[in-house]
């Protein structure tokens, strides 16, 4: 058993951590306070006191603004801030370290299984806008998610930009789908049981994966798209909406953009923005879920929306309340822990 992706926190994320705790507590009014004014979107929607206190506080804490300072520091930070905003876990079943074979070298990944006879497999991207994020910055929710499902989840660390621009992390994501489906059964698991989830640049090499191996004898049983980006080539009206103050912002989502797919023409290839693929019909079963205070609002209801009209089984879940990134903040939401709690059951029922 290995546990390479165990995260150490120094001092000041341990701070960070009893701040977390400490905030889940506090009563909105006081969060309402601290945090800001109470903010309605154009849905009417209100934004959660601990969405309002996390957006305001990004604002003012360098480290979450990948677009300053290096790279490196920011993924550092950004996974360690991660580990602070959620729960802790007993040591698991499985949890191993594997090597997958990619199209330019090996692919990190570990397998999660909790204590629970597994009823199938969930192959789980991390979000990060193809740039930042990891398999630490997502370990609480993977663990999460294997614990409500019942399933054993894989966690990929695919090739980051700019290193790696567009298609390196779609190419390696297509390579974890064919090394789940070969290796699914040395697990004990059926290939035919495997759901595709990821969130925001996640969400996208999910998606992806389930249009890219549509006609194959081995498809996705779910597609789960948590607040994905899934078209590069236009910006709808909820980039403006909310461009500053809600954790991610616009300047931001250039940034992530800009190292992604730096070559304009190619924003508009599928694999990049697959909701501008020729079709979408035969797809998975879809599990959508959208933040009601999010840049990437507009463009998941409208996926939602494209997928149902191309006869597509659709689920568009709309947790109108909370901002991006709310999955890695169940530690001080109660609405995050409730919307990860219906994306949790929507996989086990699917895998049911």
């Amino acid at each position: 058993m290995s546990r390479a992706t165990s995260v150490s926190l120094p001092l000041s994320i341990r701070a960070q951590r009893a701040f977390g705790r400490v905030a889940g507590r506090l009563p909105d009014s006081v969060l309402a306070a601290v945090g800001t004014r109470t903010r309605v979107n154009r849905d009417g929607d209100r934004l959660a006191p601990e969405m309002a206190l996390v957006g305001r506080i990004s604002q003012y804490v360098p480290y979450y603004d990948v677009s300053r300072g290096t790279l490196e520091n920011s993924r550092r930070r950004i996974d360690l801030s991660a580990a602070s905003f959620g729960p802790r876990f007993e040591p698991f079943a499985v949890e191993e370290d594997l090597v997958i074979p990619g199209p330019a070298g090996p692919i990190p990944a570990t397998r999660y299984r909790a204590k629970v006879a597994s009823r199938g497999l969930v192959l789980f991207f991390h979000g990060g806008g193809w740039t930042v994020g990891s398999r630490a910055s997502h370990d609480s929710l993977v663990r999460t998610l294997a614990i409500r499902t019942g399933a054993d989840v894989l966690s990929v660390d695919y090739r980051l930009a700019p290193a790696a621009p567009f298609p390196a992390a779609a190419d390696d994501a297509l390579a974890a789908w064919d090394f789940a489906v070969r290796t699914a059964p040395q697990w004990g698991l059926d290939p035919h049981r495997i759901v595709v989830a990821g969130d925001s640049a996640g969400g996208n090499l999910a998606t992806v994966i389930s249009q890219q191996v549509r006609d194959r004898e081995v498809t996705p049983r779910l597609q789960v798209l948590i607040y994905p980006v899934v078209d590069l080539s236009t910006k709808r009206p909820s980039y403006h909406e909310f461009a500053s103050g809600y954790y991610l912002d616009a300047r931001s989502m250039d940034f992530y953009t800009d190292s992604y797919v730096p070559d304009h023409s190619l924003r508009t290839d599928p694999r990049a923005s697959p909701m501008l693929a020729d079709s979408l019909a035969g797809l998975a079963p879809t599990y959508i879920v959208v933040a009601g205070f999010d840049p990437l609002r507009d463009e998941g209801i409208e996926y939602a929306r494209r997928l149902e009209e191309a006869g597509n089984d659709v689920v568009l879940d709309r947790a109108g309340t909370l901002i991006h990134g709310f999955a890695n903040l169940t530690l001080i939401s109660p609405g995050a822990r409730v919307a990860v709690d219906r994306i949790g059951e929507a996989i086990a029922d699917s895998l049911a």
